[in-house]
């Protein structure tokens, strides 16, 4: 059973390539993306890495904290890192936890709870379902959960829009429409009544159907 949006993200202890960590005092009071691959010297994981690190200014902006994870030890992430740099031409920014003992993947239901055995001797099949993009909120709730198969490398553009409306409709009761970008239209949220609306947004708005009532972005 998935850990469903709306749910407190699991806290733990974990070593990570930049010490141990706490992960509920880790995040603090930012946003966090919790990204998980299921074995370290893999071909699409290598470019994810590299990609997140080059973008990790864009992260930065939005408050985002970034954290890796592989079952792998932390050595080799850091054996791992060395590749990554020379493949992608930038090293991972940010931590990576050593999941060695399974304890997050299990935690996160990204492994079955009977999952055991050497990390270093499961492959990357024994881990696929290791690749998990958690997006988690200030007050530590799962925000958004996004699933890829190791065929599949993740947009991490698609995210960062993803983050957007999250920290958007976080602080403004609205909701955005398909592939909405910084800047457009939104939709106010139907738990705002049209009374209540008029007093939030006394220029009015757009209604091709009564259920969709559209306005320019809040500020």
């Amino acid at each position: 059973m998935a850990l469903p949006i709306g749910a407190v993200a699991p806290d733990f202890e974990a070593e990570t390539t930049e010490g141990k960590i706490k992960f509920h005092d880790w995040i603090g009071n930012s946003w966090a993306l919790l990204f998980s691959h299921p074995k370290d010297f893999t071909p699409v994981c290598t470019t994810e890495l590299g990609t997140v690190a080059r973008m990790k200014p864009d992260f930065d902006k939005r408050g985002v904290k970034l954290i890796g994870l592989s079952v792998d030890p932390v050595d080799r992430h850091a054996k791992w890192a060395e590749d990554i740099k020379e493949t992608q031409g930038t090293a991972p920014n940010y931590p990576m936890i050593g999941d060695t003992d399974l304890k997050v993947s299990k935690l996160y239901d990204m492994l079955p709870a009977s999952a055991s055995g050497d990390v270093l001797k499961r492959t990357a099949a024994d881990n696929q379902t290791v690749r998990n993009v958690f997006v988690i909120g200030p007050d530590k709730t799962i925000r958004l959960v996004l699933v890829y198969p190791m065929s599949t490398g993740r947009n991490f553009q698609e995210i960062l829009r993803a983050i957007d409306s999250l920290q958007l409709t976080a602080k403004h009761r609205i909701s955005t429409p398909a592939d909405w970008k910084q800047g457009e239209d939104v939709i106010i949220s139907g738990s705002v009544s049209d009374e209540e609306a008029k007093t939030i947004y006394p220029q009015g708005w757009k209604s091709p159907k009564p259920y969709i009532r559209i306005v320019s972005q809040p500020k």
